[in-house]
């Protein structure tokens, strides 16, 4: 069972002055050694330590050993001093994980080195060490891991001795628990020393290359963003060093880990790194940087305020990538990938609001489930709106404000709230509720009267946002700022112009323009000068797409006549994920699945030839694109053949997986040629590509044996997601009829493997059009028992089709 918030705020009541000596032993092939000595004041004689999975225990408290109660998942404390402080100890065997949840392990194919990382978060923190693993229950951790020789050591900490394998990490100041790590292995490293402090980059000894190809950008990227949030942030740097380690098999896109941060090794490509993956990079780095203050150093105090934390990063990351380090128009990436998310998830049954009630979130298994396009793309949002709205400076000042009230401590909305208004004469807490405790989103609609454009909010919410004004030949005639309440706004300026409401994309809101305005923007979307502009018109249309209020051809329409002339490979790449994963699937019935594929390979196809001459990034985008959808077999033979997509540019590793997936599902590569292009690969990524190839085959014999393995009880996270990613091809509706119903029996026993694993089957969801009766029994199964994470997924699969 995970923790309730009943049990945590119980457990806080009764706990104070706790700090914890760890001691790892990772020198085990299957197991490993947990020894734990917390230190801690308690009001209650009793209690209880959390510890899940372990194969041996063994407990000593105060001074004395006991037959303490373990159930599996939690160390029953009892006799507790109520004057004194008390010393347990709990040492424990644990296995090791392959799922991404608790000490993970993985062997390199590429040189057969080995890794093993603690990957916490949520309440995983038990699968490592006995814990009390709630947010409020800060300590100091003192950590030593005793290792393979040959291996490097990461943790929270400055290293202050190492000795014949064995690390000892200088304590840290007061963290929860699950913010923990460590990550032993043969990295390859880059270090430096800046501003006094100790920084380094590391990666996977087979990813050696492509650490130092990157290794001046990562540097100088890190060191401009702890330079900005220098100049923002009045608290400084919290923690005495900065590791930052590309690890295997992280169940998220990257972990705050205080003074050691986690990525997935993903984020470091094979081959070239596009100017796309470079920027979102580097959003990633400063997202994960401003987590030091927000989140590590003041933490919420139980999961209904995870906005506290995500959202800031969100905003943060996008707002320190541009102004520190210098990767521009990151807005744009905004508007095309982060808000559509947003949407989507604000428009389901799932919504909640930015901040919702702590009793809304009853236990850690729910706060896993809010951990979605709510609390990071609209929280972000909502606070691009906040500091617009409020001005820049007035909202820097309430941040700090809080942010030194609370280091090292815990907080709650209602404390953010009050940092804020303390120095603001508006009404901050009546925006607050408008915006952070609804869910749902408002539209922003123009109207005519005469030529006079008119503005009205379908909603509750107080909106500020810019609008811009065109001609009929789509040229920037004018901007304003606008304030939009209950009252309609007139903009007798703009008569007979074309309006674009939320032109800068500051606040959360759809677009329902007028038909004269769409009419125009629809007809010319790629004259327009701004790609900002651009990004929140493409952002509409997707939006207008899941309300139905604009067909899938419309969409695919709109992709055929503007993408291939597009000049951002963001928005690229972007608009293309939004068609492929999201209206295809979602909008487009089985049977015609094909034709609009076809659709998307014709616009990549054209956007492919206008930009190889001029446009080596815009090349990239579209090449990824049409090797995913293409259906020229001999067109992704040749480029597989000759490793190039035309003179001076390359294909990829990912987008040569992206045709070798593509010629499989299309029947023209078999076993034995996939297993080739694996032994050409020789990593972990042909591995896994080579996985999602055998999948894609059209034939059930490939479907039968993709299923039977993401079904063998020791499938690592990783080999799961590539072998569903490979299974369901949308023009495959009528082959995979019997595993949307096999999937639907399996799923809730799979999903008992832990929070990420369940995370992990709610993705491989059918990513294919789903027929009325298919519909039906997702519904059905919904009625039955299903654990929480895979029913929130599963609902916002449902609510995705409805």
């Amino acid at each position: 069972m995970s923790l309730t918030l009943d049990e945590a705020r119980l457990r806080a009541g009764a706990l104070s002055s706790l700090s914890y000596s760890l001691d790892l032993d990772l020198t085990g092939l299957d197991t490993f050694r947990s020894h734990t000595r917390v230190r801690f004041r308690s009001t209650e004689a009793e209690t209880f330590l959390e510890l899940k999975g372990a194969l041996s225990v063994s407990t000593v408290v105060n001074g004395e050993a006991v037959e303490a109660a373990y159930d599996g998942g939690r160390v029953a404390l009892t006799g507790l001093s109520t004057d004194e402080v008390n010393a347990v100890e709990v040492i424990a065997t644990l296995p090791y994980t392959t799922d991404g949840d608790g000490m993970h392990t993985f062997t390199d194919p590429a040189d057969g080195s080995r890794y093993v990382s603690a990957y916490l978060g949520m309440d995983n923190a038990s699968k490592v060490f006995a814990c009390f693993d709630q947010n409020d229950l800060k300590a100091s951790f003192a950590v030593s891991v005793t290792a393979d020789p040959a291996d490097t050591v990461l943790a929270n900490g400055a290293v202050v001795s190492r000795d014949a394998g064995r690390w000892v990490f200088a304590p840290t100041p007061p963290i929860p628990p699950a913010l923990l790590v460590v990550a032993a292995g043969r990295w390859h490293s880059v270090r430096w020393s800046h501003e006094g402090l100790e920084f380094g980059w590391h990666a996977r000894r087979s990813l050696a290359a492509e650490l130092d190809r990157d290794a001046a950008e990562l540097r100088r990227t890190t060191e401009a963003c702890f330079a900005h949030y220098a100049d923002l942030i009045d608290e400084p740097y919290p923690f005495d060093s900065y590791d930052q380690v590309f690890v295997p098999g992280l169940n998220w896109g990257a972990q705050e880990m205080p003074g050691c941060v986690t990525y997935r090794d993903e984020l470091l490509p094979r081959g070239a790194i596009t100017d796309t993956q470079r920027a979102i990079r580097a959003v990633i780095i400063a997202h994960e940087m401003s987590h030091m203050w927000f989140g590590d150093s003041m933490t919420m105090t139980w999961w209904e305020d995870t906005w506290l934390q995500e959202s800031f990063a969100d905003y943060m990351g996008y707002r320190v990538a541009e102004a520190g380090a210098g990767f521009a128009d990151l807005r744009v990436e905004v508007e095309v990938r982060s808000k559509p998310w947003g949407y989507r998830s604000d428009a389901r049954r799932s919504t909640h609001p930015v901040a919702p009630l702590a009793t809304d979130v009853p236990d850690v298994d729910t706060a896993a489930t809010i951990f979605d396009g709510i609390s990071y793309a609209k929280g972000g949002a909502c606070l691009v709106q906040l500091a617009f709205w409020l001005g820049d400076e007035e909202f820097m000042a309430g941040v700090n404000r809080h942010l030194t009230r609370f280091r090292f401590a815990n907080a709650t909305l209602d404390d953010f709230v009050e940092s804020l208004a303390a120095g603001s004469s508006k009404d901050v807490r009546g925006w607050v509720d408008a915006w952070l405790r609804r869910p749902g989103f408002d539209t922003l609609t123009v109207r005519r009267s005469g030529d006079v454009p008119v503005l009205e909010r379908e909603g509750s919410r107080p909106h500020a946002f810019t609008v811009a004004a065109y001609d009929s030949a789509l040229r920037l005639v004018g901007r304003k700022r606008v304030e939009l309440g209950a009252e309609p706004v007139r903009l007798p300026e703009f008569a007979g112009l074309v309006v674009v409401p939320n032109a800068g994309g500051e606040t959360f809101a759809g677009l329902r323009l007028d038909p004269e305005s769409w009419g125009s923007l629809s007809g010319g979307l790629s004259r327009i000068e701004d790609p900002l502009v651009r990004a929140v018109l493409w952002s509409s249309a997707a939006l207008l797409v899941r309300s139905r209020d604009l067909s899938a051809d419309d969409f695919l329409d709109l992709v055929e006549a503007h993408l291939p002339t597009e000049t951002r490979p963001d928005i690229i790449e972007g608009v293309l994920s939004e068609a492929r994963s999201v209206v295809i699937p979602h909008r487009v019935p089985a049977a015609r699945a094909a034709g609009a594929v076809a659709r998307v390979a014709a616009a990549a196809a054209a956007g492919l030839k206008a930009s190889t001459d001029d446009d080596e990034q815009r090349a990239l985008a579209w090449a990824a694109a049409l090797a995913a959808t293409s259906a020229d077999a001999g067109l992704l033979r040749g480029w597989l053949d000759d490793d190039r997509i035309a003179a001076g540019v390359p294909v990829l590793p990912t987008t040569r997986w992206e045709a070798v997936v593509r010629l499989a599902s299309l029947g023209e590569a078999d076993a034995r040629f996939i297993a080739a292009e694996r032994d050409r690969d020789g990593t972990v990524e042909g591995d896994l590509g080579a996985l999602r190839a055998l999948a894609a085959r059209p034939s059930t014999i490939a479907k039968e044996a993709a299923w039977e393995a993401m079904l063998a009880p020791d499938v690592d996270n990783r080999r799961f997601g590539a072998l569903a990613s490979g299974l369901w091809v949308a023009e495959q509706a009528h082959l995979l009829r019997p595993y949307v119903e096999a999937y639907l029996a399996e799923a809730p026993k799979l999903a008992t493997r832990g929070q990420a694993f369940a995370q992990e089957v709610g993705r491989a969801f059918p990513r294919i059009a789903l027929d009325p009766e298919q519909l039906d029994g997702l519904r059905a199964a919904l009625a039955d028992g299903v654990p929480t994470i895979l029913r929130r997924s599963w609902e916002d699969h449902f609510d995705d089709r409805a």
